[in-house]
């Protein structure tokens, strides 16, 4: 999982603000609706868009967002819009910013019912596109099943990021083994450059090689996981590291028999435009990735390390949605993925 959490703001991706988060997590994304009831002031108070709050009514407002969220400290100013019309009879819409320390303001969306008696918030969904379409995987090396394989797993991965390591072998082969080809999986890049130096020049080799073969695409992904602790030698530096992955790529398209002179080309011009293009939609709506490992199940999102049953779990439910029998479970628990061989000869270059 990311080491450093961030955010992406004019360009950069600094530190995120806990306090902006737990305050997002408060009031933001919530799948149920939360209502909750002003108590009544002596003399009712209606509400009408177009018309400010009464200086009352606004304090009402703020007092019950303030005692609701935990997160939310003194330290925040909040500030609430004008009532507009809502699309839910009986509510009107209003705007509240939340500012803290001279930073730019957080707005939420709350509803407050006309007759001045009850403040709501809710999120609408899109549900008329399939999320397994909203997460890109065209013309990316993959295995398992077909395109047209019933469950659809992509993965954002960081080739210097311990915890995908740890997923990739978690994965491979055990989901291969279980579900056959009703599984087709897809890796895009994310590679956390700011912390991770080699990761961008990993990404750019294991694409140079993907262009070229699908198996040697997915050969590299599983050494460099399995050995990432010796991509920088006894020098610890990323020069070092970038040589032993050109030359692992190298090596492996020499293996798969591709045309070395256009390989060689590739890792020597270490483009990184199609490997930022991926971070900046992976980090956009709908997607909102910032750290790795990410999986999207037939566009359900997994953050995070986590047990392959839960994997098994998705799974199963996304292949019962498609009309499709899941595989019995596996008697044993499934195997680490073994990295191809003969990459250990490769990953001493000048030997």
């Amino acid at each position: 999982m990311r080491e450093i959490i961030g955010v992406v703001l004019n360009g950069v991706r600094p530190l995120r603000c806990l306090a902006l988060i737990a305050l997002a997590a408060a009031l933001g994304c919530r799948a149920q609706t939360s209502v909750q009831t002003v108590p009544p002031a002596a003399g009712a108070q209606t509400v009408q868009a177009g018309v400010k709050l009464t200086p009352e009514m606004a304090r009402r407002v703020e007092v019950a967002i303030r005692n609701r969220s935990q997160a939310l400290t003194p330290a925040y100013a909040i500030s609430i819009g004008e009532p507009a019309k809502s699309e839910l009879a009986g509510y009107d819409q209003i705007v509240v910013t939340f500012t803290a320390d001279g930073s730019p303001g957080k707005t939420a969306p709350f509803l407050i019912s006309t007759d001045g008696k009850t403040l709501a918030q809710f999120n609408k969904f899109d549900l008329s596109q399939n999320p397994r379409e909203m997460v890109p995987a065209a013309g990316r090396p993959a295995r398992g099943g077909a395109e047209n394989a019933p469950v659809l797993v992509v993965g954002y991965d960081d080739l210097e990021c311990p915890f995908c390591a740890k997923m990739n072998a978690l994965l491979f082969p055990a989901v291969l083994d279980r579900y056959k080809d009703q599984v087709r999986v897809v890796y895009r890049d994310f590679p956390l450059y700011d912390i991770h130096p080699w990761a961008m020049h990993a990404a750019i080799d294991a694409n140079c090689l993907g262009a070229a073969s699908t198996a040697g695409y997915w050969n590299f992904i599983d050494y460099v996981h399995a050995h990432a602790d010796e991509m920088a030698g006894a020098e610890k530096t990323a020069a070092k590291a970038d040589a032993t992955l050109d030359k692992l790529a190298l090596d492996e398209g020499a293996r798969q028999k591709v045309d070395a002179a256009e390989l060689a080309a590739c890792v020597q011009k270490q483009d990184d435009s199609r490997v930022k293009a991926s971070v900046q939609e992976a980090e956009a709506d709908p997607l909102r990735v910032d750290s790795t490992p990410v999986l999207f199940i037939n566009g359900e999102k997994v953050e995070g390390l986590v047990p392959i049953e839960t994997i098994y779990r998705m799974i199963d439910g996304a292949l019962i949605a498609a009309g499709k029998t899941p595989p019995p479970l596996p008697s044993a628990p499934p195997a680490a993925a073994q990295p191809a061989q003969p990459a250990p000869v490769a990953a001493k270059p000048g030997s």
